[in-house]
């Protein structure tokens, strides 16, 4: 019986939850140094001096570095495409351009030492005005690099006029528009960054990095030092969360061998929590002008969004984002006519990088709010203004407005099975009688269907597979995992292809001589890809496994079957041979080995239903209610499926009514810890109601979508447009996410008194 698309508890876990981990804190390193780095505590300024004198002679410190002293070529921005004049040095160097940013570099032999040492390093500042708002970066009235002449990292326009001609909204008999903030947040991995690193004798250099790509991690480190990619390894133990944060590396990481090298020492680094909220990049950040055009029956003929990213300090991934925003821009709907427009600019604050979703959560935030606007202007239910305009499933493969190629979808039936799941009717007749009753605490019920792109990236995945000589299997994935549960979906997957149970497959991933090529996992595109790999590479070892149990049994290939983990001829299951008999009959042993290049990405998708009380007097929200339809192809695994799209949901909860991180006009930090930053928790979230819906794709081996980021792309509006939902009746018409008690008591003041 086949183990794939059922509930098989993750293998991982035990260790987790035993004590069996092994963090990158957590391995020892021989003689290691620790190094902390002094950062800025001023948004903008000019550096006139740094004075290490007493922090060199402070107990236990091997040495201080600052800027002079770092002889390695700065950091370029992540794309050629961006401005290639906006370079970041290894350590600020005479300017420094966020609160956060790495000063000087204390090495010392305990990390106590390191932090006490640091506190003696004196940074002299000449204040330069801040730039904190992306409008006012766009008007470059100071610049971050003079260098540059301009604030713009990169702009983008779809079509390539950014409008198809003519009056984009001729014909429109009713035109909704808004300003949407789809505002900045910390990642939040409970495991910081951290890395660590030595030269072995050989010359060779061995790094830990907390990662999700140590493949990249190695081609950055042998770039950045001049080495030969066989001279580098890049191991990633188990890595604590990412979401997108830990894709690559950071300046603090990559100059560990840098380090390392003048000390003589191996070193590591690790962060502590505050340090992380300012210094690991942060997501989102994108302030969106929405506007959509249609007809007084409710189709949909016209949509523009014009937005301005804001990238932070220095151009990382995030300043290139807009562009999975332009892909995504229509979400579900075939509208005829579409524009996008962005500019991504570079402000005094935290560098923005990828955060869960990328890119198309701001697509879908902006449609779905501009969806419910547009229904309440013309008087229909939002559900069935979405029905209307749906790309029907009869459609696909479709292409959008703005070229985006759709590989499957059905997004009517998620809608039904959502609404039916929830309800739908119900909840409103429970709404309209609280209205009438005038009650305090408001239902509001919030609707938001979605399509993302997953795997958007083009490149394919490492994956081999061998049988070792006591006829168990080793997977080998250049995928690399942060939680998602890898080592129980390639065990599953080369378990039934292999016809081995799962206890018989080790999974190995994120050590770079272990694996000798592979990309990484981010974009939600494991299984698709790295997933496909693992069966393909485990289907031609059956074959070159069944050429020779053929002649073992002296019986022809065509013949020969593979079960319970023996070769027999089909029908006399009697007289077999095991794996390791088959495996010591080949003279080169089996293996087989391949990297899976996908046939483009895919497209999953969905629908979410949020229902919220609101509390008109105070302001207060709670979630009662969240239901989700979820589609990403064929399921391997319902149980770690439903894993994500937990996570995701709870995640994009966060960001609609909690998270937001801050900056006053000076560009200094108001939510520095999880004190201040109200990142959500299991009090806050109410039991998520799961739907299964499948739509396999044909783009891979396997059928499979990636579910990684589906639960955050609709849940974020799907509450936002609840909240609203709730206050509609009393003249509320928009809010600001996160949905605060205090804007929502501002906002219901001031429609009581227009």
């Amino acid at each position: 019986m086949s183990i794939l698309g059922n509930r098989v508890p993750r293998r991982e876990d035990p260790a987790f939850l035993t004590g069996g981990d092994r963090y990158l804190e957590n391995l020892p390193l021989d003689g290691g140094l620790r190094v902390v780095y002094v950062r800025s505590t001023v948004a903008h300024a000019r550096i006139t001096a740094v004075d290490t004198e007493a922090a060199r002679s402070a107990p236990g410190v091997v040495a201080v570095f600052t800027a002079a002293d770092i002889d390695l070529a700065p950091l370029p921005p992540a794309m050629d495409t961006m401005h290639q004049a906006m370079l970041r040095p290894w350590l600020a160097d005479g300017v420094v351009r966020f609160v956060g940013e790495a000063v000087a570099a204390v090495v010392a032999g305990s990390w106590v030492e390191a932090v006490d040492a640091a506190e003696l390093v004196f940074v002299d500042y000449d204040p330069l005005p801040a730039v904190v708002d992306p409008r006012a970066a766009l008007d470059g009235e100071t610049l971050l690099f003079r260098e540059a002449g301009t604030n713009v990292v990169c702009e983008l326009a779809v079509p390539p006029a950014a409008d198809p001609g003519g009056d984009l909204f001729e014909g429109c008999e009713v035109v909704v528009r808004a300003t949407l903030h789809n505002h900045r947040v910390a990642p939040c991995p409970l495991e910081v960054q951290a890395a660590a690193c030595r030269w072995e004798p050989d010359g060779r250099l061995t790094q830990w990095s907390s990662t999700q790509t140590p493949h990249m991690v190695k081609a950055a480190l042998a770039g950045a030092y001049g080495l030969a990619p066989e001279q580098v390894r890049v191991i990633a133990p188990d890595v604590g969360g990412g979401f997108g944060a830990k894709f690559g590396s950071y300046p603090e990481a990559l100059l560990l061998p840098w380090i390392a090298r003048r000390v003589g020492r191996p070193v590591r680094w690790g962060e502590t929590r505050s340090e992380s909220m300012v210094a690991l990049g942060h997501g989102r950040a994108q302030r969106q002008e929405v506007e959509l055009g249609g007809t007084r029956d409710g189709r949909v003929l016209a949509y523009r969004l014009t937005a301005t990213q804001d990238s932070g300090a220095y151009p990382l991934i995030g300043a290139a984002l807009p562009g999975f925003t332009a892909l995504m821009t229509c979400g579900v709907y075939d509208i005829p006519r579409v524009a996008f427009a962005s500019k991504s600019v570079v402000t005094t604050t935290n560098p923005i990088v990828a955060y869960r979703g990328a890119g198309r959560p701001e697509a879908c935030a902006a449609i779905e709010r501009a969806m419910d606007l547009y229904a309440a202007e013309i008087g229909q239910d939002p559900t069935e203004v979405r029905r209307r305009n749906f790309v029907r499933r009869d459609e696909f493969p479709f292409t959008t407005a703005v070229g985006t190629p759709y590989d499957s979808g059905d997004y009517e039936r998620s809608l039904d099975l959502l609404l039916e799941t929830a309800g739908y009717e119900e909840l409103r007749k429970e709404q309209a009688k609280r209205r009438a009753e005038g009650a305090p605490l408001q239902l509001g019920i919030g609707v938001a269907t979605y399509v993302e792109i997953t795997s958007p990236v083009p490149g394919g995945e490492y994956g081999a597979v061998e049988i070792t000589p006591e006829g168990r299997a080793v997977v080998r994935t250049g995928s690399s995992a942060h939680g998602q549960g890898h080592a129980t979906a390639f065990a599953m997957l080369a378990g039934e292809y292999l016809g081995l149970p799962m206890e018989h497959v080790e999974v190995i991933h994120g050590d770079t001589d272990a694996v000798p090529s592979g990309v990484g996992t981010f974009g939600s595109r494991s299984l698709q890809l790295g997933g496909s790999a693992v069966r393909i590479a485990s289907e031609r070892i059956v074959e070159q496994a069944r050429e020779l149990a053929a002649g073992l049994l002296e019986a022809a290939p065509s013949d020969i079957v593979v079960s319970d983990g023996a070769f027999h001829v089909a029908g006399t299951p009697a007289v077999a041979r095991t794996w390791a008999e088959v495996a010591a009959a080949a003279p080169d042993g089996l293996s087989a080995e391949l990297t899976y290049e996908e046939r483009g990405p895919t497209f999953p998708f969905g629908a979410h239903l949020a229902v919220v009380a609101v509390d008109v007097e105070t302001g207060g929200v709670e979630l009662l209610r969240f239901v989700a339809v979820d589609d990403a192809g064929r399921i391997l695994n319902p149980l770690l499926a439903e894993g994500q799209v937990h996570g995701g949901i709870a995640q994009g909860v966060a960001q609609a009514l909690y998270e937001e991180f801050r900056y006053d006009a000076d560009g200094n930090p108001l939510t520095t810890n999880l004190a201040d930053y109200a990142i959500v928790s299991a009090a806050e979230l109410p039991s998520f109601e799961l739907v299964s819906c499948e739509t396999p794709t044909d783009r891979n081996e396997l059928g499979a979508k990636g579910i990684g980021e589906s639960g955050t792309i609709g849940s974020t509006p799907a509450v936002w447009n609840a909240v609203i939902d709730a206050l509609s009746h009393l003249g509320v018409t928009h809010l600001d996410i996160p949905t605060t008690p205090e804007r929502i008591w501002r906002a219901v003041q001031a429609a009581s008194k227009s």
